[in-house]
């Protein structure tokens, strides 16, 4: 009896989960999958495609007697997450269902029309993390362009944005030649939208290429509010990439992923830090920490902290530098933390050029990533956040009062 009601109590906590927020793949079942009924299906998905419960979409489609479910379409680090970063995915075949699976993330970015054959809607359902940088979007948009230009019609199943709804940060523009997977729209490096939003966006402001619009349906969350973290939602997070173990994770990928694309300074990939931590062999870490807490940036506290990588390019070098702790996220400048860190790393090293230190190659990445190279070419004159401060800010208040007609949630 005892421990029945253990049971029942465990039960009634864990359906408790789902009652903050309910995601677009829960609202869509409720429904009974209406929208999808007498239409062939392609599901565009990942790992994060899970209801509160942690059932993937793959299966709640599969399974539903009304849904015909015939294809999955796979991004960076694969249909069910066993592929590691920026490694390359062929079509393959679903072990758990039988469904044929077809790579966004080989030679071909974008839906061909040869696997999206006899597919008449497209249902797109992967957790974002709020960065222009994060691939899943770009998979989005080049998604939306194909199932336009095939008359496929596209349903987005929304999902929170784990850094709420009202970030928004970086210049957003993105320079012809740097547009890539990494910047693939022109939207601030930090947005507030969810997927659904920022696909109504893209749609309405004629951001897909030659201004073409599909045929999208935003199945919409029921409980999310802009002001909301993950944390805030009681949803399970489930891992975006294999460096994003925690929905926290999110907020410190802003604060350093631009800078990791020089591979020169180590931001805790590797480690068991991801995105985290700033250090390198060369880096005073007492100096370093004791530097940036001196310009009592809001939201933000650092300490020294030495270690050695586990793996990848600086395995087993011991490492020092500095672990960022986060006091205040609404009011800590997440993405200018990484280019305060290189301001005070050049006047404790100023014969230490990270810029000239990484493979020159890791420049069109850094590039890409920032959407312009005059980030960089500004920065690098002095070595300081004053100076790009206009830049990187450059039209962040216009572009989010232009964003604000998009958004689904208060």
């Amino acid at each position: 009896m005892k421990k029945s009601l253990l049971l029942t109590i465990a039960i009634c906590i864990f359906n408790g989960l789902a009652a903050q927020v309910k995601p677009g793949i829960e609202v869509l079942q409720e429904s009974k999958f209406k929208i999808l009924e007498g239409k062939r299906v392609g599901l565009i998905t990942n790992p994060t495609g899970v209801d509160s419960r942690l059932k993937s979409t793959i299966d709640i489609l599969f399974e539903a007697p009304n849904v015909n479910l015939v294809a999955l379409y796979s991004p960076e680090h694969g249909i069910r997450g066993d592929v590691t970063a920026g490694e390359t995915i062929g079509h393959a075949t679903d072990a758990r269902t039988g469904l044929p699976v077809y790579s966004l993330y080989g030679k071909n970015k974008k839906p061909q029309p040869e696997i999206l054959q006899g597919i008449d809607v497209l249902v797109y359902d992967m957790q974002d993390i709020g960065c222009r940088s994060y691939t899943y979007i770009s998979t989005m948009g080049l998604a939306m362009e194909a199932a336009a230009e095939n008359n496929i019609g596209f349903v987005v199943l929304d999902r929170p944005n784990p850094l709420g709804g009202n970030r928004f940060e970086g210049q957003p523009n993105v320079e012809p030649q740097l547009v890539s997977l990494v910047s693939q729209f022109p939207i601030t490096y930090v947005h507030g939208f969810t997927v659904g939003e920022l696909a109504g966006f893209l749609n309405e402001e004629g951001l897909l290429q030659d201004r073409i619009k599909c045929d999208l349906t935003v199945v919409k969350m029921k409980g999310w509010k802009r002001k909301m973290n993950f944390e805030a939602t009681d949803l399970p997070w489930v891992i975006t990439s294999p460096h994003v173990p925690h929905p926290n994770t999110a907020y410190f990928y802003a604060m350093s992923g631009i800078l990791g694309e020089l591979y020169a300074i180590n931001i805790g990939v590797g480690y068991t830090l991801p995105f985290e931590l700033f250090a390198a062999q060369w880096i005073d870490a007492e100096k370093l920490s004791a530097n940036l807490n001196g310009l009592k940036l809001p939201g933000v506290r650092f300490r020294p902290i030495h270690y050695k990588p586990y793996y990848g390019g600086q395995k087993d070098e011991y490492l020092h530098g500095v672990q960022t702790y986060i006091t205040d996220a609404q009011k800590i400048p997440l993405t200018l933390i990484q280019f305060y860190v290189l301001q005070e790393c050049h006047k404790l090293h100023p014969d230490k050029n990270v810029f000239e230190l990484c493979e020159p190659s890791r420049l069109s990445m850094f590039d890409k990533v920032c959407g312009t190279s005059q980030v960089r070419e500004v920065f690098t004159e002095n070595f300081t956040v004053k100076s790009i401060q206009d830049i990187w800010d450059k039209e962040v208040d216009s572009f989010k009062e232009k964003a604000k007609r998009y958004f689904l949630y208060k």
